[in-house]
């Protein structure tokens, strides 16, 4: 069983930063794929950025490419989003998940999910 715990959202204005955690209970965090999607208001739930097992290979939404970078700490047993230069449209709940990677972009191939956390820019 993993619990996924995110933090870090907030209000930030536009071409601001901010940094998103996402912490994990147990001791298998490294055996999974982690990645973050974003749900903004009445929309469906969007791929932003995966992250392999050992950190070697990322993935980004084209949306996002360039202004934000995951990571993660398999030590801590934490997985980070550093979202720079965020726009309006970047507005939406984050969550994190851990899957098997495949089909990383697919929600439905996530086994757990976080409660999420609110990330709103401001024009």
């Amino acid at each position: 069983q993993v619990q996924l715990v995110e933090s870090g959202g907030g209000l930030v204005q536009a071409g601001g930063s901010l940094r998103l955690s996402c912490a994990t209970s147990g001791r298998t965090f490294a055996i999974y794929f982690m990645a973050w999607f974003r749900q903004p208001p009445g929309k469906e739930r969007e791929f932003v950025g995966g992250i392999s097992r050992s950190g070697g290979s990322t993935y980004y939404a084209d949306s996002v490419k360039g202004r934000f970078t995951i990571s993660r700490d398999n030590v801590k047993n934490t997985v980070y989003l550093e979202m720079n230069n965020l726009k309006p449209e970047d507005t939406a709940v984050y969550y994190c998940a851990a899957g098997d990677g495949l089909r990383v972009a697919t929600p439905g191939q996530y086994g757990y999910w976080g409660q999420g956390t609110q990330v709103t820019v401001s024009s």
